[in-house]
């Protein structure tokens, strides 16, 4: 027999449910879910939809990790994370970037997310106005809405290169803040470092604080390397990650570069939301700065993939695409096929089994055209993908 207390749950108690989580759905997330759904009934799924790389940490990393569990405590550590690796990531910039940072403006964080709440916490009161580009990436127009800040939506298309401007900017004034990405998710375009100047120049004459993601700093296929933020601007936050160029999705680390002004407010919002980051992860990422080849080599695969995606769709008749100059996405215009990009994602997935995610996650007003594609799988399987959607649209022809 039930407890008593057991019995009245959900009868005579109506308990409220807060506004802040009123947010949409992750749609990848969902996506996922049914293609694990599909593979549990004993069906194929070629992973298109997820924005993680396929292949493991790097060797150095495993190493550093096991040895660690081996002789560490692994107690927690300060909240801004081991002073080694802020070290390694200090040195990191002086020597991609030849930027010199003061080790103190660095703070290691549970994963990009965990680093953008933080940013976002201590940058933004509730009601400030923060723009970002549509299509841009949902979960961080979602956090800021869970956190009671304005989102202000900048609509880029290929006449901007999907990227923001100062003329786009000028008419939403006035503005607290910006979120940037380059390269970005979903489109994989790059910010040039003149065009990161032009913002920064904006934003300071407009006293707009930028947070610049950069998570994808590392995976680009043009002969110029991204620019950093931090390089134009004294005043802007940037996000960084483990997660992709390093391979270590599962790892949850990352990482902010700080403004010196928000150097302590960081700190405390860290101590209290989330005391540390994972010491194990911290203690093995001080290596995988010297994995570059391995780390290269992933690279070298993905531009294979995104060259054979690329002509795939193009077979398929999906051919205006955004600038793939980094990351491993391909966002396309799919409107010639359906204006319900959900809908064609379902079919692909329940008809040819290949997983990829509609534009709405990315884009609230016209991501019903669009679809992403991740091409961070192995080769095999986005050659498989590819060849799967050429077909599909042959068999839609009369």
């Amino acid at each position: 027999m039930a407890r008593p207390h057991q019995a009245i749950v959900g009868t005579l108690f109506d308990m409220k449910v807060a506004r802040r989580s009123d947010v949409a759905p992750f749609y990848v997330m969902e996506v996922m879910k049914a293609a694990a759904h599909r593979e549990l009934a004993g069906g194929e799924v070629l992973h298109l939809e997820v924005g993680q790389p396929s292949t493991p940490a790097p060797e150095g990393v495993l190493a550093a990790a096991e040895a660690a569990l081996r002789s560490t405590r692994l107690g927690y550590s300060d909240a801004h994370g081991v002073r080694e690796l802020r070290a390694r990531i200090a040195d990191h910039y002086l020597e991609r970037y030849g930027v010199d940072i003061d080790i103190e403006r660095i703070a290691v964080t549970v994963g990009a997310s965990g680093g953008f709440v933080l940013a976002v916490l201590a940058a933004f009161d509730e009601g400030d106005r923060v723009a970002m580009t549509s299509p841009g990436y949902s979960a961080y127009r979602n956090i800021m809405h869970a956190l009671g800040v304005e989102v202000v939506e900048v609509p880029v298309g290929p006449d901007t290169r999907f990227n923001p401007t100062p003329d786009r900017l000028e008419a939403l004034l006035p503005l607290d803040g910006l979120v940037t990405a380059s390269p970005s998710n979903p489109t994989g375009t790059i910010l040039t470092g003149d065009e990161l100047s032009t913002l920064s120049k904006f934003c300071e004459e407009h006293s707009i604080r930028m947070i610049a993601d950069e998570i994808y700093h590392g995976i680009t296929y043009r002969d110029e390397p991204a620019e950093t933020a931090i390089a134009h601007s004294d005043s802007a936050v940037v996000v960084q990650s483990f997660s992709k160029y390093f391979s270590m999705t599962g790892w949850r680390l990352g990482w902010l570069v700080l403004p010196d002004e928000l150097i302590r407010p960081v700190e405390r919002l860290a101590q209290n939301l989330f005391i540390s980051p994972p010491t194990l992860s911290q203690l093995a990422a001080v290596a995988a700065f010297d994995c570059r080849d391995e780390l290269d080599a992933n690279v070298a695969r993905y531009a294979e993939n995104r060259r054979i995606l690329i002509d795939g769709l193009a077979k398929a008749g999906i051919e205006r695409i955004a600038p793939a100059d980094g990351a491993f996405y391909v966002y396309a215009d799919v409107s010639h096929l359906t204006d319900d990009s959900q809908a064609l994602s379902r079919r692909w997935l329940d008809e040819i089994g290949v997983a990829a995610t509609s534009g709405i996650d990315f884009d609230p007003a016209n991501g019903h055209r669009f679809i992403r594609f991740s091409y961070a799988e192995s080769t095999a399987d986005i050659a498989e993908a590819a060849k799967q959607l050429v077909e599909w649209v042959e068999r839609l022809e009369p």
